[in-house]
């Protein structure tokens, strides 16, 4: 399968960049197709400017200043994202990724007045997520999940229909041990591995 993972954290040491490296063996052992896209690594700037925000909607200028980006969500038949939780949220730098990147006329058509938005992005079947979040559990569902489902919803809602999507969250990061850090890393490769067969 061909797999993008998409990475995002800023610190080379985090236990977010030993996620990452062990969700990148884990589909190395199982003979995919990888691709790593490590937002902060690469320079990727989520600032979206004026000039591109109003070209936003006309076709084709609009992949010209992430061209490299697009071909890569349109390579890949999964993608796998690995990042920390932040207020409940995606971090800025992830966030700026999909606006800018999941541009209209590529990744979805855009609605009419008599047809709704029209997902494109039918190559991708696979959608998961590996994460840490500083709150419980009860706290994240409390508070609704906003990273979780801007992903999990409106990325997936670009997919193929079907897509099948995983969710895996380290809670309580902030008062974690070495056991449940290490745990956590053996479950997503255990989980990894065997969603994307």
């Amino acid at each position: 399968m061909r797999v993008l993972v998409v990475f995002c954290h800023p610190c080379e040491e985090s236990f977010n960049a030993a996620l990452c490296k062990a969700v990148v063996e884990t589909l190395e052992a199982g003979a995919h197709d990888i691709r790593l896209t490590d937002l902060y690594s690469k320079g990727f700037d989520p600032v979206m400017s004026a000039q591109e925000r109003r070209g936003y909607h006309t076709p084709q200028a609009n992949t010209i200043p992430v061209a490299d980006d697009l071909a890569d969500i349109k390579w890949c038949e999964a993608i796998v994202f690995v990042y920390p939780t932040w207020w409940f949220g995606l971090p800025a730098m992830l966030k700026g990724w999909l606006e800018r990147v999941w541009v209209p006329h590529e990744t979805f058509i855009m609605p009419t007045d008599t047809k709704g938005l029209q997902p494109n992005m039918q190559n991708i079947s696979r959608i998961a997520i590996v994460t840490t979040c500083g709150a419980s559990w009860w706290v994240s569902k409390l508070v609704g999940e906003p990273g979780r489902k801007t992903i999990m919803r409106g990325i997936k809602l670009l997919a193929k229909p079907g897509c099948k999507t995983r969710y895996l969250a380290h809670y309580k990061m902030d008062s974690s041990t070495l056991e449940s850090r290490k745990n956590y890393i053996e479950t997503v490769k255990e989980r990894v591995a065997a969603f994307l067969k």
